[in-house]
């Protein structure tokens, strides 16, 4: 468990922003891997992709390619959704987001800089993302031009859900309230 009803919701606020921090320092921390959740056409869409950093602000970081449908959803509707799960805690993260994205801007060149060489090809295929292949072979072929991208995922509210035998606790912060919490019924 990562809180209990006794804890002070600024108690439960820095607990919540420590995990999310160890999420993109630890490679084996359980918020690593993420659920993003965008609007697509006609249906909700969501994925895993990898928490890579969390800023002193509380932007959440993500690499990915450009040509990606997760980048053309984003910036069709810019409000996004990420969800994290701690089964050892038992807790639940969901987050409303705003997304940004970084493509060959300052953002995305420092960050560029950083991926070691042999992960760069992972961001340099010669197809798209989600291209329609005769052979899963033709999947890898590279070319000498970068899609890395980054996205900037900018919290607006998070909820935590900790699920409990002696009772289930749910809370909320917003950012427009400076983070404040506020229980609500689980």
């Amino acid at each position: 468990m990562l809180f209990s009803h006794s804890d002070s919701p600024s108690g439960i606020w820095q607990s919540i922003k420590h995990e999310l921090h160890r999420g993109a320092l630890d490679p084996k921390h359980p918020f690593r891997y993420v659920n993003l959740g965008t609007i697509g056409k006609g249906f909700p869409k969501v994925r895993t992709v990898v928490l890579r950093e969390v800023t002193q602000e509380l932007d959440f970081l993500v690499f990915t390619d450009y040509r990606s449908e997760k980048v053309r959803e984003i910036q069709s509707s810019p409000m996004i959704a990420i969800h994290f799960y701690h089964p050892k805690k038992m807790l639940q993260i969901r987050v409303e987001a705003k997304g940004e994205i970084h493509f060959q801007n300052e953002l995305s060149e420092q960050y560029w800089k950083k991926i070691p060489d042999g992960r760069k090809s992972e961001y340099t295929g010669s197809l798209a993302p989600g291209t329609p292949i005769s052979n899963p072979d033709f999947g890898w072929e590279w070319s000498e031009k970068s899609f890395f991208t980054v996205l900037k995922i900018s919290p607006q509210r998070i909820e935590a859900l900790q699920l409990s035998k002696e009772g289930h606790l749910r809370i909320q912060f917003e950012k427009e309230k400076d983070w404040e919490g506020q229980w609500l019924v689980p």
